[in-house]
């Protein structure tokens, strides 16, 4: 698929985790397609820890998603702690 084909996917998978997890997310594309790239990982890497995938096989998108949510909730918690509030 190549980088073209991950940077793509990462974007979309990081626009659904954005648009099904509840609140306001303020950040701008490239933090959305990283989050999405890295959740696609983190959703990989999980599964062949818990044997649902063998080595060289990616996530699906469920999983990717998933993924991609459990990362923008650890975001929102590290950004929203640092931030002082008014």
């Amino acid at each position: 698929m190549g980088i073209i084909g991950t940077i793509v996917v990462g974007f979309i998978v990081g626009l659904l985790a954005r648009a099904l997890k509840p609140g306001n997310d303020r950040m701008g594309l490239i933090m959305t397609t990283l989050l999405g790239i890295a959740g696609a990982f983190l959703a990989r890497y999980a599964g062949m820890a818990m044997g649902w995938y063998t080595e060289g096989e990616p996530a699906g998108w469920i999983a990717s998603i998933v993924g991609a949510i459990l990362l923008l909730v650890i975001y929102g918690m590290v950004r929203g702690s640092s931030r002082p509030r008014v």
